[in-house]
């Protein structure tokens, strides 16, 4: 039977361009963005020098539903990622439009909020502070809907450079401060306990958000080559090289620096280079942070458009958003009707409390896409992928993901819950009030 939300014939797709190399660095680009450059102080809080058994639970937890992605994208690659497999799974037009919108606000508040780290940094980094970080902020990201309108190639190069550039920033840390491994122990703990599940369970929590960013990769399967093969090595194999980084920095870190000091240091990595290579001049940081978070800016912006495009064709947006350029192959209208929702967030001001709630929704997403394999490796008419996993896979990601929601909601923080929950009360209320007409045949298997 006809896929009815693959692209009307005669009309232009999406060009396929995208390898394995290039989805790897999609992927890893996608997770490592500057989190990391901070991430490493705060978890060392919480787990002392075993800061590094902290990323590799989280890697476990986080591959679980990395691999039920994987399965996913070999079998289905089409834009539009989490919204069109649990449509497919679950015809249910609420719940597609939920996990879509959810993605699109996480992905559009990332791209907001990064410009305006962007700004912060340029202007640090050329003394012109007389020129309003706003200015910097809408010119940026002006730049990158020009990159993001102008194809995917040029977007994949842009992003293999910024990956490289933030990928070579961490690889400094651990090659001068390798010298250090084996001076400091690595399992002492800020109670001075032993490493228990509970214990190993919180760091978890902390550090699984490390991770976050292989998702993206769902969204641009249609544009990959042969991605029944492609797109399962690229999110794999970005998760472990990833994983390598993350541990070999924590290491290098807690090694370099007592863990008590790495804690309370406002930039710990920056705090590390000072002690390992007190030549590294101390702008150098500023601007791989500013690589960095330009990546993150610009793979955020082209997830959106892949997903409003996906949207568009399952009947939950206007048809005409569902438009492909008939020269660039790029979904020119949707990059377009995003921008100025994006103009409106960068002068909002500060919604880094926004960008924490739209997180939050992400692992709802991860629970119900995880879910919603279950259900399609379970129905006879589906066609199997090119990269199959068994059905624990995604049951352990879903009890996993929902699990990590349950505990982030209960913590004892309620702003970003809070605001996780106005926002879920805005995406259903909108969908009550436009009513978008979805058929039969859109949802049709």
């Amino acid at each position: 039977m006809a896929d009815a939300t693959a692209p009307d014939a005669g009309q232009p797709t999406l060009r396929r361009s995208l390898g394995p190399f290039q989805l790897f660095a999609y992927t890893l680009g996608g997770m490592l963005g500057a989190g990391i450059y901070g991430l490493v102080g705060q978890a060392a809080r919480e787990l002392g020098s075993a800061v590094w058994l902290g990323f590799v639970v989280a890697m476990v937890a986080a591959l679980l539903t990395g691999l039920s992605y994987a399965s996913l994208g070999s079998r289905y690659p089409r834009a539009g990622g989490a919204a069109y497999v649990t449509g497919r799974a679950f015809h249910w037009p609420l719940l597609t439009w939920t996990v879509g919108l959810a993605v699109m606000a996480s992905g559009l508040t990332s791209v907001a909020t990064q410009s305006r780290v962007v700004a912060v940094n340029l202007v640090q980094l050329t003394g012109l502070s007389g020129v309003p970080t706003l200015v910097f902020a809408l010119g940026f990201l002006l730049l990158v809907a020009g990159i993001v309108l102008r194809g995917i190639r040029e977007s994949m190069w842009m992003n293999i450079l910024c990956t490289a550039v933030e990928g070579c920033g961490l690889l400094l840390v651990i090659a001068v401060g390798f010298r250090w491994w084996g001076s400091q122990p690595l399992l002492e703990t800020p109670t001075g306990e032993g490493i228990s599940l509970s214990f190993l369970m919180t760091g978890a929590i902390l550090t699984f958000f490390a991770f976050i960013g292989f998702e993206d990769t769902l969204n641009v399967a249609e544009e990959a080559h042969e991605p029944r093969t492609t797109l399962p090595i690229g999110i794999i194999g970005a998760m472990l090289a990833a994983t390598a980084l993350y541990i070999a920095v924590a290491i290098t870190a807690v090694s370099v620096l007592p863990w008590r000091e790495l804690a309370a240091a406002p930039g710990p990595l920056v705090a590390v280079m000072a002690v390992a290579a007190p030549w590294f001049p101390a702008w150098g940081y500023a601007a791989i942070t500013l690589f960095a978070v330009a990546n993150t800016a610009l793979l955020n912006y082209v997830t959106a458009s892949r997903l409003m495009l996906g949207m568009a064709r399952q009947g939950l947006l206007p048809s005409a958003w569902a438009a492909v350029h008939p020269v660039r192959r790029t979904p020119h209208v949707a990059t377009l009707v995003l921008l100025p929702v994006l103009v409106a967030l960068i002068l909002a001001g500060n919604i880094s409390q926004l960008a924490s709630a739209t997180v939050l929704l992400l692992l709802a997403v991860f629970t119900v896409v995880n879910l919603a394999l279950l259900v399609l490796q379970r129905r006879p008419a589906e066609k199997h992928g090119g990269f199959e996993v068994p059905a624990v896979v995604p049951a352990l990601g879903a009890l996993v993901c929902g699990a990590l929601l349950v505990n982030r909601v209960l913590s004892g923080d309620w702003r970003a819950p809070a605001l996780a929950g106005v926002l879920l009360a805005v995406i259903l209320l909108a969908f009550f009030v436009l009513r978008p007409r979805v058929t039969e045949e859109v949802l049709e298997v």
